[in-house]
This record gives structure tokens, C-alpha cells and sequence, in this order.
């Protein structure tokens, strides 16, 4: 992490069986959201269906364009993930493996990722892969055989103040969507990004693409873009407390549905592509608060 460049950084790794959902989030900071790289601390998060845990670790690193990192006893890539973290917060160890991996087709930040001092940038890393291996976290034991992997990052200052990002697995496909209150200068404006995975194709909505958010309330989002309109609602919540960064230092409190009940719909053309009703999403929504 260099924070000349950024103020913290960090890599989401959502990993998926049948019956099962883990999360870890492996992240370096600076304290104060300062330029230099006194104070740096590292973190790492894991969510699981039941709950969340976090430990905070010296040091640290984590590289900005790959999912790769080593924070304590932890080991971060593309290929897959180690832990080995005992705390007095949580006791987490065990080995994941990761193949086949899906990038999207060019960064999902588009013509944004050129935009200096935004307050956050998002990475899409694989949008579905195999996951293999097994974690025992706080006793229990998480075992994944052919399960589903879904690699994202963020970098910057600050999450933003107002945002809801959703992401889920369905029968061959897979999607994100991300809609958030940015600020550019003196102005604010609602970013929107959006990818979906579905019979080997890949339809993107963005901001940078003509997208708008036509609805960012009650726990449902709607993007259009042109003749194509994706919707994405939370039935139900199930949500842990997960710490997020605000100017650099980790003291924002969020909320999480790591394995949740929520309904996709795509439409393009007026010809449904797309229509399912999850029970195992991952949903955040900082809208409405």
C-alpha cells in the first residue's frame, strides 16, 4: 500500500458452498487518512452466516492492483488464501484454493479510473471461480468443494457516505451491482456500476455508460441503461457489523448481509434475461440511514 496513492486498501474475498458463506477482507490503513505512511496498520475482517469478527495486526501489506497481501500469519492471491490468525478477538485458520477465474472484460471503473482524488475506487478482480479447501473460524469448520469465489478491492480515503452494493452466484452466471453517492468538487452525483455474468456474455451498466439510478430506496435498487433495466431488492436482512474506512482509519460501522434472501431481475428490450430469488446474497445498504 503506498499511501501517497491512497489512504487504505483493501482486498473482499466471498467465498460460497451449498450451505455455507465466508468473507475475508484482508486491509492496510493509515491512522490519521494522512500521506504518509506512519501509523499504517493492517486488519482483517471475516464474515460468515452467522456473524463477524476482526482483528487489528501491525503493519502489513497489501498490493493495489492484485488481490495479493500479507497481513500477520495471512497470505493473500489470486490463487487462493491462507490464514492463520489467533487473537483474543477470533481464531481463524485453514487453507482455500482458487481456479478458473473470471475477470470482466475491462475495469469495471471505466473512463473513472483516470479521475483524480476520488474518495474511493473499486476493482473487480474475478467475478466467478472455484473455490476449494477448508477455514475453521471461531470453531467452526467452513468446506468448500467446487464452491463459488467472488474477488473485489477498494482503495482510497473514505466509502462513501451514501452506497449499496449487492453481489450473487445463480445458475450460471453471477452479478455485482454498486450504486453510490460520489463527490466530484463541489457537486454530488449518484455513481452506478454494474456487471452480470449470464450465459457467457457480459452486460455492463455504469454511469460511464449512460446508466442512471432510478430508484435508491427501501432496500431496492433500479439502474437503467438505455432499453436495459436491472433491479436488485432485499427481502431480508441479516446483517453483522463490519468496520469501514472513513479518512484512512477503520472507524466507520457498516452493516453486512453475508447470506441473505434477495431478488434479481434483467431486462433488456423488454425480454426478461434474467429473474431470481436468492437466499444466499450478500447485500449492503448504507441508503436510508
Amino acid at each position: 500500500m503506498t499511501h501517497s496513492q491512497s489512504a487504505f486498501c483493501g482486498w473482499y474475498f466471498r467465498c460460497q458452498s451449498e450451505t455455507q458463506t465466508v468473507a475475508v477482507i484482508p486491509a492496510t490503513h493509515s491512522a490519521d487518512g494522512g500521506p504518509s505512511d506512519s501509523g499504517l496498520s493492517g486488519s482483517i475482517q471475516i464474515i460468515t452466516d452467522s456473524g463477524c469478527f476482526g482483528a487489528s495486526l501491525p503493519g502489513g501489506f497489501v498490493r493495489e492492483n492484485a488481490p495479493i497481501a500479507v497481513l500477520g500469519g495471512c497470505q493473500f492471491r489470486e490463487s487462493g488464501l491462507r490464514l492463520a490468525l489467533h487473537t483474543g478477538a477470533v481464531d481463524a485458520e485453514g487453507e482455500l484454493r482458487f481456479d478458473d477465474l473470471t475477470p470482466l472484460r475491462y475495469d469495471v471503473m471505466g473512463p473513472f479510473r483516470y479521475v483524480p482524488f476520488m474518495e474511493c475506487r473499486h476493482s473487480v478482480f474475478s467475478m466467478r471461480h472455484r473455490v476449494n479447501g477448508c477455514l475453521r473460524v471461531a470453531g467452526t469448520d467452513y468446506r468448500f468443494v467446487n464452491g463459488d469465489g467472488y474477488i473485489e478491492g477498494d482503495r482510497g480515503r473514505s466509502f462513501p457516505r451514501k452506497y449499496a452494493w449487492t453481489q450473487c452466484f445463480f445458475d450460471g452466471g453471477s452479478l455485482m451491482l454498486s450504486a453510490a453517492e460520489i463527490p466530484l468538487g463541489p457537486v454530488r452525483f449518484t455513481g452506478v456500476i454494474a456487471a452480470v455474468l449470464l450465459g457467457g456474455r457480459e452486460y455492463r451498466l455504469a454511469t460511464y455508460l449512460g446508466a442512471r439510478a432510478m430508484k435508491c430506496a427501501g432496500g431496492e435498487l433500479v439502474l437503467r441503461q438505455g432499453d436495459t433495466t436491472l433491479t436488485a431488492a432485499l427481502l431480508d436482512t441479516n446483517a453483522a457489523p463490519l468496520r469501514a474506512p472513513e479518512n484512512g482509519a477503520m472507524t466507520r460501522l457498516i452493516r453486512e448481509n453475508a447470506a441473505c434472501r434477495a431478488r434479481y431481475e434483467l431486462v433488456k428490450g423488454g425480454r426478461r434475461l434474467l429473474s431470481v430469488e436468492a437466499d444466499n446474497a450478500a447485500f449492503e445498504y448504507e441508503y436510508d440511514r
